[in-house]
């Protein structure tokens, strides 16, 4: 894990209407009716037009863009992240997985499993590939390593995901019998599996602005991930492993701050803590004017950066969702694997694609002089667990103001949605693109790149 104190701000970048998503821009499939010229883009509503100087100059930095390239980049993979969405619930059952790619994410591919799904793809402006295993079967199969682990030690195969550009599920083990062990012990398919050599030991990095420095009982240290409410009360979430229940926090100036209230490591890695009144959440990250204006999740291969309280800004891409890792303490599931690096003190810092808030640093290998690996804990499963809102632009004082649909449907304001669930409101149906926590002015009609109707 990675603990000390980040300021984050990866904020959005081009204006919605002055960029078109390379490859992205196709008709629409038959049927489907063209959204309204006065609805906001996918680029408009997650706003890539905001991105702040600290986190382009980091992309031109770790990904080694020029300043329009980023900007390009930001507002591509907002729109890629919408029009996978829409494909994954047009395919149903035959979707494989989606992925950015190119310097500016300028093609969006989308996997299918049925060969007559490739029209409808292409359609939509996406690459298309048939392959032989779906998304619901291999993250099926990773789901049964997860329960194997619970029940054996994983310190010989410390990482296993599902790689959808390879349409496989990786095992990473320091030996192939430690990898046939779990396998075994699952009774997962082979056919379905791919082992490669892993010899390095993913580990913590231990050590109310998203990325600043914060101390647990008086030593070790950490960086917040990202302010938070709870009702009137304010706080922030941040890695499980920096803190237990009842633990104590102080600041990056050593003042009294506030107290752990939930904490899980291993399993997941997730924590909040109650700040005292003398500290006041804020929608920005460390180190730049950045302001964080939701949490919809990133796509495979989309950028990432990383803000933390020891090395301050880093970026890379993302490269799987959905993984698990063993570290000394156990295993963590479900956390995402990135290209970013992190040191120790870095642990429980904001991840934002964007302006868009991803999740909080977790562990990984490498540090940031010859590259690393690491994984973050996303932030939607923090917010959901502890019944959290996340501080944005858009928040009020405490949690939003606009409970829900004036009609009484079921859509609310502070809910976290899951791509595929369904909501009603003012009288229509509609089904979640991309998984996010709502908030008033993203009420379904007002935001088509994260909902459809049903």
């Amino acid at each position: 894990m990675l603990h000390r104190h980040a300021r984050a701000a990866c904020a959005a970048v081009a204006a919605a209407g002055a960029l078109l998503v390379a490859g992205l821009s196709g008709s629409a499939s038959a049927g489907v009716r063209p959204a309204a010229p006065t609805v906001p883009g996918a680029a408009q509503t997650l706003r890539t037009a905001d991105a702040p100087p600290a986190l382009l100059h980091a992309m031109r930095r770790d990904l080694g863009l020029s300043l329009p390239q980023a900007r390009l980049r930001l507002a591509n993979e907002a729109e890629a992240g919408a029009t996978a969405g829409r494909l994954r619930a047009a395919l149903g059952r035959h979707f494989a997985g989606a992925w950015v790619r190119g310097a500016e994410s300028g093609t969006l591919t989308v996997a299918t499993t049925d060969a007559r799904d490739v029209a409808a793809i292409r359609a939509r402006g996406a690459r298309a590939v048939v392959v032989r295993h779906s998304l619901a079967s291999l993250d099926a199969a990773k789901a049964r390593l997860d329960r194997a682990a619970d029940r054996r030690g994983t310190t010989d195969t410390p990482v296993w995901y599902v790689d959808v550009r390879m349409n496989t599920l990786v095992v990473q083990a320091a030996r192939p019998a430690a990898a046939a062990r779990l396998l075994a012990a699952a009774g997962v398919d082979r056919a379905l599996v791919r082992t490669s050599k892993f010899a390095e030991r993913p580990r913590p990095l231990y050590d109310l602005r998203g990325g600043d420095a914060y101390y647990i009982d008086g030593s070790t240290r950490c960086s917040i991930g990202f302010p938070v409410t709870r009702g009137s009360q304010q706080g922030f979430a941040s890695a499980g492993h920096c803190g237990r229940a009842g633990s104590t926090t102080t600041g990056s100036n050593r003042v009294a701050q506030g107290t752990f209230q939930a904490s899980v490591f291993p399993g997941n890695d997730m924590s909040w803590v109650a700040t005292n009144g003398n500290w006041t959440a804020t929608p920005y990250v460390n180190g730049s004017s950045a302001q964080v204006t939701g949490s919809t999740q990133a796509t495979v291969g989309a950028s990432v950066c990383r803000s933390g309280s020891t090395t301050g800004w880093h970026c890379g891409t993302v490269q799987q969702l959905n993984a698990s890792v063993t570290y000394q303490e156990g295993t963590v599931s479900g956390v995402t694997r990135t290209s970013v690096c992190a040191e120790p003190g870095d642990s429980g810092g904001s991840f934002i694609s964007g302006s868009q808030a991803q999740g909080v640093t977790s562990g990984g290998t490498g540090d940031c002089t010859s590259g690393g690996t690491t994984y973050f804990q996303p932030v939607n499963p923090i917010l959901q667990t502890y019944g959290l809102t996340l501080k944005t632009t858009a928040s009020g004082p405490s949690d939003p103001g606009n409970p829900g649909d004036p009609g009484g449907g079921t859509w609310s304001a502070g809910t976290v949605y899951q791509a595929g669930d369904t909501v009603t409101y003012g009288g229509a149906a509609y089904r979640c693109l991309q998984g996010h926590q709502a908030q008033p002015g993203w009420e379904p009609p007002n935001v088509p790149a994260l909902w459809q109707r049903a």
